[in-house]
């Protein structure tokens, strides 16, 4: 699936730069030039501020330390851009990461209210970016029609968690119970993810001193995302551009990252669905595809480093 993905992801890049032009592209990263390794820099720093959300989650008396959080992190997401399997892959690395750490519930407990609170903060800024381009410009019926749909969408997604929090339904280990025989040893795992549901939902009220330290890390997350396409734009049009552009793009930006984790890096749909936000915006379709090039050529960085770490931590699991 990845290599079929990453293939057509592939295709979709080269039509991409055929149809808009390598020399235009070329123009583009050329005038971002030496500002890429602040742009680096900023997606450290969100990478830095996800660890700190994940380590405001875990449940006292546990700690780790920032370093180890932090690589782990990296190590992670290196592992779910390289593979279509998104969370699937980047979590349980995670949690392997900081085995050494902390006990593996309290870490996985952690790394669950963690991705809730940051998939809810990701949803809360795609709907609003959604709402800014409603009423911040003139869209094509079409266009329109569908995202008005997304921000009833999101909309729901809240309901419907708000619902779940009100009534705590055990959601997940019952489904499986009904499948899993009374007598069989996996009841016991079933057991254990009741548990961790129950700490999911009571973590607001357990924890309030926790929860909004968390949901700021979570918010300074999206806020450094829309600084980083803002020095982008900025560096590649000469001009500063819109505080609203910049984070309707970022939102965009956001929301190919949740419909498209299957395809590694995103190759292909990220370039082509950010050239025609752009062009609803009133640019070019090369600026928004030389953006998204930019932001996957500092993910790219960061994946190397997560890589490094993560072929590190198997040498070292072999020598114990």
């Amino acid at each position: 699936m990845g290599v079929a993905a990453a293939a057509l992801g592939l295709a979709l890049f080269a039509w991409f730069v055929r149809r808009i032009g390598a020399a235009e592209i070329l123009a583009g990263l050329a005038a971002v030039g030496w500002g890429l390794v602040a742009i680096i820099a900023i997606a450290g720093v969100r990478f830095a501020v996800r660890a700190a959300a994940w380590s405001i989650c875990l449940e006292p008396p546990h700690a780790m330390p920032f370093r180890a959080a932090f690589a782990a992190v990296l190590a992670g997401d290196a592992l779910g851009n390289l593979t279509p399997l998104g969370l699937f892959a980047s979590e349980p690395a995670k949690a392997a990461f900081v085995r050494g750490h902390v006990p593996l519930g309290a870490v996985v407990t952690a790394l669950a209210i963690e991705n809730i609170l940051y998939t809810l903060s990701a949803l809360a800024m795609i709907g609003t970016a959604t709402v800014a381009l409603l009423v911040g410009f003139t869209l094509p019926r079409g266009v329109e029609i569908a995202s008005a749909i997304a921000v009833f969408g999101v909309a729901a997604v809240f309901i419907v968690a708000a619902w779940l929090l009100w009534r705590r339904p055990a959601l997940v280990s019952r489904v499986l119970s009904t499948f899993v025989r009374k007598t069989s040893k996996l009841q016991e795992r079933i057991d254990q993810l009741r548990t961790l549901e129950e700490q999911i939902y009571t973590f607001a009220v357990r924890r309030p001193g926790a929860l909004t330290p968390a949901l700021a890390a979570e918010a300074t997350f999206h806020a450094l995302g829309v600084v980083e396409v803002y020095m982008t734009l900025w560096l590649m049009l000469d001009r500063p551009p819109s505080v609203l552009t910049s984070f309707i793009l970022e939102g965009a930006l956001r929301l190919i990252v949740v419909l498209f984790k299957f395809v590694p890096l995103q190759f292909g749909v990220g370039e082509w669905t950010a050239g025609s936000f752009t062009q609803l915006l009133g640019y070019d379709a090369a600026l928004g595809g030389t953006l998204s090039i930019v932001r996957k050529v500092r993910t790219i960085f960061w994946v190397l480093i997560g890589t490094m770490l993560l072929v590190g931590e198997g040498f070292r699991g072999r020598s114990r």
